[in-house]
């Protein structure tokens, strides 16, 4: 009998110890330490320029540094493959964009899919395309580059940041449809392709308005046309494509943060969040409105399905240039 009570006594114990509600220990709020931006150009271009201004924004809102690492190549499919097959942990993030996201996986369709293998948390903006040419080159207007393309045997170079990028898409595209001889070079990124042009390795290019500005404005590069859908108040005396008679040679190239497939979606919003209250700063808009960037305001539910329109926009287009290369 008296071991029966102590058997019992035990169960007692141990069922109260079992049915005791047990501390559940919190997750430490992210984030916990470093982040890694992946900028997939080189230095120098419209997207490494938005990846160091929310890569400051965020360091300081979410008090841990934010590294930007350019990983250029491939039209920007490199770096962004790499961060595809990352830990969706939300400590590796990648500069998404038109290039890297929608026209180059086009060619290149065993690299990654934009939509699954990505988390698309918020858009940063970006310019238009501008075309432009070494001041050095006797063609002081669009009607100028016409007429010296058209009647030059060899025709002429160009230069975009790399194969699948806007500036790619954009210059191909004017190339198909006024049918001029000319002959593509792609770089690494804008930064690489804009030195050859100001030292007239190059004699023409087609990349963003911020990647050429600068030296739009110390005379070294002439602007001769904007993908804009109108004049921008900055270059008033610029034309676009359209009004030029090329209205398929339009569209503003786009920049974003994104990340693996899988976030956490708390992550994400913490991050959507800190990307639009960056991007309403005072420093932001200057900086933005000094490279002619625009931007629009999207959770990142809203923006994912912006990406989806964006490739179902543009694959026909890319397919269309593949086939007459």
């Amino acid at each position: 009998m008296r071991f029966q009570a102590f058997r019992a006594k035990c169960l007692a114990a141990a069922a109260f110890i079992l049915l005791s509600p047990v501390p559940v220990q919190a997750q430490p709020e992210w984030p916990q330490k470093p982040i890694r931006l992946v900028v997939p150009y080189a230095p120098g271009g419209s997207a490494d320029t938005l990846g160091r201004l929310i890569a400051k924004h965020l360091g300081e809102a979410f008090k841990q540094p934010v590294v930007v690492e350019n990983r250029g190549g491939a039209g920007g499919l490199i770096g962004s493959q790499m961060v595809a097959k990352a830990a969706p942990d939300g400590y590796t993030l990648v500069i998404s964009g038109i290039g890297s996201h929608v026209i180059a996986p086009v060619d290149a369709a065993n690299t990654f899919d934009p939509l699954k293998d990505f988390t698309h948390i918020a858009l940063l903006g970006g310019p238009p395309i501008a075309m432009v040419v070494n001041s050095e080159q006797p063609i002081r207007d669009f009607k100028g580059f016409i007429s010296y393309v058209s009647h030059e045997p060899k025709g002429m170079s160009w230069a975009s940041p790399g194969q699948g990028t806007h500036g790619y898409l954009t210059g191909e595209t004017f190339r198909a449809v006024s049918r001029l001889n000319m002959v593509h070079v792609a770089y690494k990124g804008a930064g690489p392709a804009v030195a050859d042009l100001i030292a007239n390795q190059i004699p023409a290019g087609f990349m963003t308005l911020s990647s050429a500005n600068a030296h739009v404005e110390s005379g070294k590069l002439r602007l001769l046309a904007l993908t804009s859908p109108r004049r921008l108040p900055e270059y008033p005396n610029v034309p676009t494509f359209t009004e030029l008679g090329y209205p398929s040679v339009t569209g503003t190239t786009w920049f974003a943060v994104s990340g693996p497939a899988g976030m956490p979606q708390a992550v994400v919003d913490k991050i959507n969040a800190e990307v639009r209250r960056g991007l309403q700063t005072a420093a932001a808009r200057k900086q933005m409105a000094m490279e002619s960037m625009v931007s629009a305001d999207y959770d990142s539910a809203g923006f994912t399905r912006f990406v989806a329109s964006e490739i179902e926009h543009w694959t026909p287009a890319v397919k269309a240039l593949a086939k007459v290369r």
